[in-house]
């Protein structure tokens, strides 16, 4: 089977950040509160008008690229998996950045998995490179869902954690040693009864914009029912991210105690450290917690691998285990064996 490797990576997030203790006086949530058990020190947001979800993708993409020494024409793919909220509604990010970039010989898609994108384009990518024509491909992502949020709404405060950000991976087909890393198997599943518990009532075709739903503040995620969701979610979510890492590891000829490190999507802090201590790995060591950050939804993976690089958690033959779920509710993991910084 063709092998594919990961052969670099970037990451960008805009200046300005948001503290921990600003967001408990608008929301009045206490600051321990949203620092401690929340696990939100900081988050970066974007200035108005500035940084838009193709800016950061560029960013970040020319760095994955440049660390990966190949040029955008060597590209023959561009992936988009970040966040709908972008540029314009009903509109390719991919096109866009592909131009920007100037990855001509490349074609545009994209893969929408909210916060679960990153383990499953993973996916994709790497089995298009095993059967198809392609050899290089280039895997972009950002969010700015941050700016949704109504921080008064104590339905969504689960939420409060969104930040903003990008980040970008290369991926190629036998890269032989320029490969920072193997790509190994990935598993996902899916709880579509989650599909409505977390949206934006108006923008769409059930509630088109109007003036009056403007007027209503009705363009802002919400939850309609948090402790439903939360009562239906808290029996499940565990048991799912250990199905979806077990399976992943099983599939790529691993076990649990395997892992060296888990690059995993933010969340409350216990809820981190339970999922650690359930895949029997040390959670100061052996992950990184991106209290720094907040959740960029499907950038955490490589925001979360790029501190551990930084740190020297890893070493050559590491297994990663890249564990990330989202709202809708899917639950996605991707296995890499981690070979070392060119």
């Amino acid at each position: 089977m063709t092998s594919v490797g990961l052969t670099g990576y970037g990451t960008y997030v805009p200046e300005p950040v948001l503290t921990g203790e600003e967001i408990a006086a608008q929301s009045g949530i206490p600051e321990e509160v949203v620092v401690e058990k929340m696990g939100l020190r900081q988050k970066h947001v974007c200035a108005p008008g500035e940084d838009h979800v193709s800016d950061m993708c560029v960013a970040a993409g020319e760095k994955a690229l440049a660390k990966a020494d190949i040029d955008p024409e060597s590209l023959d793919l561009v992936l988009y998996h970040g966040s709908e909220y972008k540029d314009y509604v009903v509109w390719s990010a991919a096109a866009h950045i592909c131009e920007r970039l100037g990855a001509e010989n490349a074609f545009a898609t994209e893969s929408h998995t909210l916060c679960a994108s990153a383990p499953i384009a993973v996916r994709q990518v790497a089995a298009q490179l095993q059967v198809d024509h392609i050899d290089a491909a280039l895997l972009v992502t950002a969010s700015r869902e941050e700016e949704l949020l109504e921080y008064t709404n104590e339905r969504s405060s689960f939420m409060f954690n969104f930040g903003s950000g990008a980040s970008a991976m290369v991926l190629e087909s036998e890269p032989g040693p320029r490969a920072l890393a193997t790509v190994n198997e990935s598993a996902a599943v899916t709880d579509g009864s989650f599909a409505e518990d977390v949206i934006m009532h108006a923008g769409g075709s059930l509630e088109p914009p109007s003036p009056e739903t403007v007027e209503q503040d009705r363009h802002r995620l919400d939850v309609p029912d948090p402790d439903g969701m939360k009562e239906r979610l808290g029996p499940v979510s565990l048991a799912n991210f250990l199905d979806v890492a077990d399976t992943a590891l099983e599939r790529s000829g691993f076990a649990r105690e395997d892992i060296d490190f888990v690059a995993l999507t933010h969340m409350k802090r216990s809820f981190h450290q339970l999922v650690c201590d359930e895949l029997g790995l040390d959670a100061e060591t052996e992950s990184h917690y991106l209290d720094e950050y907040g959740h960029v939804q499907s950038a955490d993976q490589i925001l979360a691998l790029d501190a551990a690089v930084r740190e020297k958690r890893l070493d050559p033959g590491d297994v990663v285990c890249f564990l990330a779920a989202g709202t809708g509710y899917t639950w996605s993991a991707s296995i890499l064996t981690w070979h070392g910084v060119r």
